[in-house]
């Protein structure tokens, strides 16, 4: 009976070990799910129901891929070095590509709050650390709780926009949006960490063949 509980125990050590290792290659899936206060807006989304959202890191680069009935098909390229996003859109009418730096300037950075709780929330057996951000995008007020952890490298196009007022990578996050009057509510949470190798193709910011350049952009 003793031994079987050294090695039981032995085996959840050796597990939070492993979850505490820095992570710098992999894939993340995550289960993201929207609501909001206003009834007609609340059941439409609710028909829609949840999403999920696939992330492949190396490094400080980053690959996001969505898909719903609202936005289509879209991927986020992030490179943290050359500070460039690459995002392409497959929305049924054409498919669309914008390429753009993202570092942002001391004007948007005016326009971002971010403020470090005290609490810390466990994530797929990592530590992450609790931030509150309020911002303006687009004209829209965000409020964001967000849970982050320093050991996983992936770079978070959700973070982009607060420079390096926030350490680490979100696992856990609830993002606020009041729109016409009416508040959605994004809540985005790492279901899956998987430690596996990813193509540099797959992290490449040049646009792949058939995407057209957004007009503006």
């Amino acid at each position: 009976m003793k031994k079987i509980l050294l090695l039981s125990l032995a085996l959840m050590l050796s597990v939070v070990a492993v979850a505490q290792d820095k992570l710098n290659e992999g894939v993340l899936i995550a289960k993201q799910t929207m609501s909001s206060d206003n009834e007609q807006m609340n059941a439409q989304l609710q028909a829609m129901g949840d999403s999920q959202a696939t992330t492949y890191f190396k490094d400080d680069k980053s690959r996001s891929e969505t898909s719903s009935p609202m936005t289509g098909d879209m991927t986020i390229i992030v490179d943290g070095t050359e500070k460039q996003m690459l995002m392409l859109l497959d929305q049924g009418m054409g498919k669309k590509y914008m390429l753009q730096s993202f570092e942002p300037s001391e004007v948007d950075l005016k326009n971002v709050s971010v403020e470090k709780g005290d609490e810390t929330k466990t994530v797929m057996g990592y530590e992450c650390q609790q931030y509150f951000v309020k911002m303006k995008q687009n004209g829209q007020d965000v409020e964001m709780q967000m849970f982050t952890t320093e050991q996983i490298s992936a770079f978070s196009h959700n973070t982009t926009a607060m420079g390096d007022k926030i350490d680490g990578y979100p696992l856990y996050f609830i993002m606020t949006i009041n729109q016409m009057g009416a508040n959605i509510v994004v809540t985005s949470e790492i279901t899956e960490i998987k430690e596996e190798s990813v193509s540099d193709d797959k992290l490449s910011l040049t646009p792949p063949e058939g995407y057209t350049k957004m007009e503006g952009m």
